[in-house]
């Protein structure tokens, strides 16, 4: 048995002050709030001046992407077996970071769920995987060259084969995107039937559906086809973002889950055309959040330079500018676990959950900065970093 201390203590929920967490064959047995003293026998670790909290799961990623200047277009030079190491290695980076659980939505051959198997066999591979598989998406659409590309009268058997193949989750690509030529971030790629049949051929296989939508045409057809989770929802605009606020009261109202890309590599320089309206994509954030969206971190790890796969602690300290501390840790944890499914055992610290465990140095409640540079983490209760 495993003894963790510290001064302070976040369940993925709310703050306490010190407390101990007993740790036993890779999941939590007990949390003393009281720190009164560990089982006879158990290992303490005492990390005083520090937080004990969740694990980070990472609600959007993308394992098979190198973070490099052109992550699509190096792809048809890599084999599979080279691509499988390379998004393995991603997977530990991000353990590195504190991040215990990631949401890989997009890969190519269903690598995602090999990588899964990987590091559910043995946890210090790296973090554990929430595959989608090749994202669904129209022929010439956005990221068509990982190889999801359906036609609409056959969506259902598409969603059918992911869910054979292993998924845990179906992506949509709902509109195009910036890393795809010839897609419009802000016009519909399917039809709002062929997304109701989507949506409804996924629950029908158990899976949560979630879809890529930046314009406002897409974020109103993922809600009403019924998906349960929104990536992006940019809201972009030709002149920058700009939030509906009809639409913001229907994205409250609906209970769905927001992932929103934020977050920077520090010391790497932002693309032009993202820093040029950065202050509008901000308040765009806030104003979700003032409205009562239910907004998860999702930090699009992958994609650039600016956005390696251990990206999402930045992604916590950006949008703790418009959260409060409290909310902006849970959503990293307890809220990104439910958007994946697995609300049950990853993002709190409790009785029954998986031993995913990061200690971050100083008072979180104070300042969030702590968890970009980790003391410990701990996936299944082994010792990762």
């Amino acid at each position: 048995m495993l003894a963790l201390v510290a001064d302070r203590f976040f369940d993925g929920e709310r703050f306490k002050d010190r407390a101990m967490i007993l740790v036993d064959r890779g999941r939590v047995v007990a949390v003393d709030a009281s720190a009164s003293g560990a089982p006879e026998g158990a290992e303490v670790l005492d990390f005083g001046d520090a937080t004990i909290m969740p694990g980070l799961v990472d609600a959007h990623i993308h394992l098979a992407f190198d973070a490099g200047p052109d992550p699509l277009g190096r792809l048809p030079g890599v084999d599979d077996e080279r691509l499988l190491d390379e998004m393995q290695s991603a997977a530990r980076q991000a353990l590195q970071a504190g991040v215990t659980t990631v949401r890989d939505l997009g890969d190519r051959g269903f690598l995602g769920v090999r990588v899964k198997e990987m590091t559910s066999a043995e946890p210090l591979l790296g973090a554990d995987v929430v595959p989608a598989g090749p994202p669904l998406t129209t022929p010439r659409g956005h990221c068509w060259s990982l190889g999801g590309v359906v036609e609409e009268a056959d969506i259902r058997v598409a969603v059918r084969e992911h869910a054979r193949r292993g998924v845990a989750v179906i992506k949509v690509m709902v509109t195009g995107g910036e890393m795809t030529p010839g897609t419009d971030t802000r016009s519909c790629q399917f039809s709002l039937l062929a997304l109701r049949a989507a949506a409804d051929e996924a629950h029908r296989q158990g899976l949560p559906i979630t879809g890529h939508a930046h314009g406002v045409a897409g974020i109103v057809a993922a809600l009403e086809a019924g998906f349960d989770g929104i990536e992006h929802a940019s809201f972009a605009e030709p002149d920058g973002p700009r939030a509906d606020p009809a639409v913001l009261e229907r994205l409250a109202a609906s209970g769905i889950m927001v992932s929103v890309i934020a977050g920077v590599r520090p010391g790497t320089v932002m693309p032009p055309e993202i820093a040029r309206i950065i202050d509008k994509i901000q308040r765009v954030r806030r104003q979700m959040v003032e409205a009562g969206v239910r907004v998860i971190p999702g930090p699009d790890g992958g994609i650039g330079p600016h956005k390696p796969h251990d990206v999402l602690p930045q992604s916590v300290i950006m949008l703790s500018e418009v959260m409060p501390n409290r909310d902006i840790l849970a959503a990293a944890t307890s809220r990104a676990a439910q958007a994946c499914a697995l609300e049950s055992s990853k993002g709190r610290l409790a009785p029954g959950f998986d031993a995913d465990v990061l200690i971050a140095a100083g008072d979180l409640e104070r300042d969030v900065a702590g968890v970009s540079n980790p003391l410990a983490v701990f996936h299944q209760g082994r010792q990762a970093r």
